[in-house]
């Protein structure tokens, strides 16, 4: 199960493999700021409170953009991390603006 926080909103979808956490958002209807879908504008920030172990490591744009810090705590940038696997993942959107 994937659940996504944003804006005020909350949704418990079934967690896809293979997409991105914004693929999901979209899909669902959750209201998730974006605008580059590339990792560099960093509008799809978000904080992903449980169920990091299914997902794909940060990809090369996230390393470059989040600071190693913000990685650690396990913020991830939504347009590039994907579900690598089934499980229970809990993510709030957390743009810096």
């Amino acid at each position: 199960m994937l659940e996504l926080k944003a804006r005020g909103m909350q949704k418990n979808v079934g967690a896809e493999t293979g997409l991105t956490l914004l693929d999901m958002a979209i899909k669902h209807d959750v209201a998730w700021g974006f605008s580059c879908t590339r990792g560099t504008c960093a509008r799809c920030r978000c904080y992903v409170a449980a169920g990091r172990e299914h997902l794909a490591t940060p990809t090369e744009a996230e390393e470059s953009r989040l600071e190693p810090e913000e990685l650690e705590a396990g913020y991830r940038l939504a347009c590039q991390c994907v579900i690598r696997e089934q499980g229970d993942i809990s993510v709030t959107h957390k743009p810096y603006f």
